[in-house]
């Protein structure tokens, strides 16, 4: 099985106040854009369309079946939103992008991200394995953390929140305005539906 190494560049906004951590792309067959969250079925940029425009649509170019890269991008810099994963190298055990078929040959470098990141308050790992990572290496007890849940820990000082939030995949039951009621609290929490 080959090694995959991460084909994204982190999304490190210098006035990133939220970290979303996934676990690791789809295979490039899957993508709609070479970009994150780039499955045209994920609900991540419809779940962000629904919470701050209330419209699930607002990133989508369904003509094309994608995203509106330059919008989105533009977006997420403004408001202070930054992305990476927590794999930085992997091996895909089936070919899927399900957490059960990733094997991490290497991890992130959690700590320079969030070295990047001074005004960072927050970080959604979503996923089941990306959520595993981040509290292993930050030792964070969140076995009993509900959905909505944040638990905070201190890094270098300062005391940031991981949140746990449903998945964005469609392979998690649940509508995409019922998971963005979930990720509304968390962004109005963090100070991000403010401005």
């Amino acid at each position: 099985m080959d090694i995959e190494t991460h084909p994204f560049e982190p999304w490190l906004p210098s006035n990133a106040k939220l970290l979303l951590l996934g676990t690791f792309p789809p295979a490039p067959k899957r993508w709609c854009m070479e970009w994150y969250y780039p499955n045209y079925t994920n609900d991540m940029w419809r779940i962000f369309g629904y919470v701050f425009f209330e419209d699930k649509k607002y990133f989508v170019d369904e003509a094309n079946k994608t995203y509106k890269l330059d919008l989105l991008r533009n977006f997420l810099q403004d408001k202070g939103i930054a992305i990476f994963d927590t794999a930085l190298r992997i091996r895909r055990t089936t070919g899927t992008a399900s957490d059960k078929d990733l094997e991490i040959v290497e991890p992130a470098d959690l700590d320079h991200m969030l070295r990047v990141l001074p005004q960072c308050k927050a970080v959604l790992a979503a996923g089941q394995l990306a959520t595993k990572v981040f509290t292993d290496h930050y030792q964070i007890d969140a076995h009993k953390m509900k959905m909505g849940d944040y638990k905070e820990f201190t890094f270098e000082g300062r005391t940031i929140r991981l949140y746990r939030e449903p998945s964005s995949s469609r392979a998690y039951p649940m509508k995409v305005e019922k998971k963005a009621e979930y990720y509304k609290q968390m962004l109005s929490e963090v100070g991000l539906l403010d401005d």
